[in-house]
């Protein structure tokens, strides 16, 4: 019987499969995050853990978890997690991979909508009575179909994005590391340097990892090449995007808009100028919440943790123990 730290309740089965399994499991029960002080005294007696992306596994918190063998992140990204010392130590790293593209390119969509055509703004006025008749002028937005779309990051979530923007007849660019030919003939996708999609598109939409390459990805530089009334999405992570340089595009006018489900820090403080702009539209890191898809992920989780504690390789591993073969 192994010791299993859970950082918040999870949605589904997860817990269960752990216990089912003999495994001793205790979970954070807090709303927020667990306190530092407190993830590091719960791991100091755990052989695995589940995380968040709201969770920081660094160097100095895993130099004190002795006994761990596992760090299963519920997420495609693990930016919060300090690989290479997890690696160092004896430690596994996985991941969700394959399961939340469908629902988050569906929340992509959601909020390029929302949007484009003002839904949030008028929603609001229309609550504070500000719906006084049906008037032509009223709420103005822009077209969705046929508009160009610009996608940075080709991989499921961005494909799966393509996908949604061919039902609107929307011309779509996109740029990545490397070309996806199958995907260009399949989807019709024109491939361009960043610096060309941002003066083409309409709509610019972010699907790439957060790394030390892509951190400031979309700076003031980027946001000047943007097409005047273009608009910015993010689903991605927060620190691709310079929001001070965000905010002074959206000041200057040169932007249509942008919606955000993700921002740096995480939640946005109520005092930021962001929240003041009508033409912006900001959620609580929200894009993969649908009820099945985050029981799934946090069951994937599980049996990654459930793989390692009996002796096997966990099947979306993302950092192995120094020094361990990968199976073939």
């Amino acid at each position: 019987m192994a010791s299993v730290f859970v950082t918040r309740r999870l949605p589904g089965r997860a817990v269960a499969m752990l216990e089912e399994a003999g495994h001793r499991v205790e979970v954070w029960p807090g709303e927020l995050p667990p306190p530092p002080d407190e993830l590091a005294r719960a791991l100091a007696g755990a052989e695995a853990a589940i995380v968040l992306l709201t969770d920081r596994i660094d160097a100095h918190l895993l130099a004190g978890a002795t006994k761990l063998k596992v760090v299963a992140n519920v997420a495609v990204g693990y930016d919060n997690i300090d690989v290479e010392a997890a690696a160092a130590r004896g430690v596994w790293v996985t991941n969700t991979p394959g399961v939340l593209h469908e629902t988050t390119a569906d929340f992509t969509f959601t909020l390029l909508l929302a949007g484009a055509r003002r839904v949030t703004v008028s929603e609001r006025a229309a609550r504070a009575g500000g719906w006084k008749t049906w008037s032509p002028t009223a709420f103005l937005g822009s077209d969705v179909h046929g508009a160009t779309l610009g996608i940075v990051g080709m991989g499921q979530i961005g494909t799966a994005v393509a996908r949604r923007a061919r039902g609107f007849a929307m011309r779509i660019l996109y740029t990545s590391r490397t070309r996806k030919l199958e995907i260009e003939a399949e989807l019709g996708l024109e491939w361009r340097p960043l610096e060309t999609l941002l003066a083409e598109a309409d709509f610019v939409t972010l699907h790439v990892p957060l790394t030390p390459e892509t951190r400031g990805l979309i700076g003031a530089d980027a946001l000047r090449r943007m097409k005047p009334g273009a608009y910015l999405v993010n689903t991605a992570r927060g620190p691709l995007v310079d929001h001070q340089a965000l905010v002074e595009a959206l000041r200057s006018g040169h932007l249509g808009g942008a919606a955000l489900d993700v921002t740096d820090p995480e939640p946005l403080p109520l005092d930021h100028p962001l929240w003041s702009f009508e033409n912006v539209v900001i959620t609580p890191h929200i894009a993969s919440a649908s009820e099945r898809t985050r029981a799934r992920m946090a069951e994937m989780a599980a049996a990654n943790v459930l793989a390692v504690l009996a002796g096997r390789e966990p099947p979306n591993a993302v950092a192995r123990p120094q020094g361990s073969r990968k199976r073939t």
